[in-house]
């Protein structure tokens, strides 16, 4: 079965000297002080974007939609015969959501943030998909079991041994079949139904939803797994999706108090950027909405 990557033929790679300076990504990658964090989060968008903007050949690779897709997203155009893996991932991963019951439910996407602003207005309207160990903040929070856990392969299973979800969508390069088994000797509570999502299509996904590429952009050249559940949901028609817990600005985790600092702001930023317009997508941060320019929910929204 063919890469989602290869996909968009002018897709080229980038010479890496043309990169941020270390200036730059030192300032991206710099934690906001207690005192200054909405000031800190638009000085760091300001970078990013003024970063990309001194290189013309970045600029015009994340600017560039994929073959066929609109100014803001790919989603509306028709899957083509290139398209045949994207459309048999939308396929096997429709089926897979409405399993769960969940793809015609609005969601309420859980990142690990610091106080995440979670209000009651959502549920049980909105189906809760947390983002790898943000279960633990939302059994700290009393709010039950979760719809979906997107979960990375490398997530420490000690940081959150109560997981208890109805369906686990884990990136893993395990093959289908061995995904349950895998699990037996993990920690947790309930795990319900279970589908690989493969780093690859997760890349190539948010890729194609959003129309730009972060592959040469910031530390890691992806975005976080808040981001790519946000591109998941809008790839798989859900109606809405309303985000917490994501945050370009705050430093550490809403389940520990180790303080460490958040990766991928730069990535993050530029497919948020890109996605601030999509009608469905509103947040219930505040600092987010300020950075990322999202539509703030408001419970008339919901």
């Amino acid at each position: 079965m063919s890469d989602m990557a290869s996909l968009d033929p002018r897709r080229a790679r980038v010479d890496p000297m043309s990169g941020l300076t270390p200036a730059r990504q030192h300032a991206c990658s710099t934690p906001a002080g207690p005192t200054s964090s909405a000031t800190q989060a638009l000085a760091i968008r300001t970078v990013i974007f003024q970063s990309i903007d001194d290189r013309p050949r970045i600029k015009h690779r994340i600017s560039t939609p994929m073959s066929g897709a609109s100014s803001l997203s790919s989603l509306d155009r028709p899957l083509a015969k290139p398209d045949t893996h994207l459309a048999e991932f939308v396929r096997f991963h429709g089926a897979w959501l409405d399993g769960l019951g969940i793809r015609d439910r609005p969601w309420l996407i859980l990142g690990s943030a610091p106080d995440p602003t979670v209000p009651p207005e959502l549920f049980p309207s909105h189906a809760r998909i947390d983002i790898n160990n943000a279960g633990r903040t939302a059994a700290a929070l009393g709010l039950g079991r979760a719809d979906l856990t997107l979960r990375a392969k490398k997530k420490s299973w000690a940081e959150h041994p109560h997981i208890d979800t109805r369906g686990l969508l884990w990136i893993h390069t395990a093959p289908r079949f061995l995904l349950r088994p895998l699990l037996i000797n993990k920690p947790y509570d309930h795990i319900g139904r279970v589908a690989p999502l493969r780093r690859r299509d997760r890349e190539a996904m948010v890729t194609h939803v959003s129309g730009a590429s972060v592959e040469m952009i910031g530390d890691l050249g992806k975005v976080t797994n808040g981001v790519a559940a946000i591109c998941y949901g809008l790839l798989l028609g859900v109606p809405e999706i309303v985000v917490a817990g994501i945050s370009l600005s705050k430093t550490g985790h809403s389940y520990d108090d180790l303080g460490r600092v958040r990766r991928q702001v730069e990535e993050d930023a530029v497919i948020l950027d890109r996605l601030r317009t999509e009608p469905r997508v509103s947040t219930t941060e505040d600092d987010l909405a300020e950075t990322a320019g999202l539509r703030r929910w408001r419970p008339s929204n919901g």
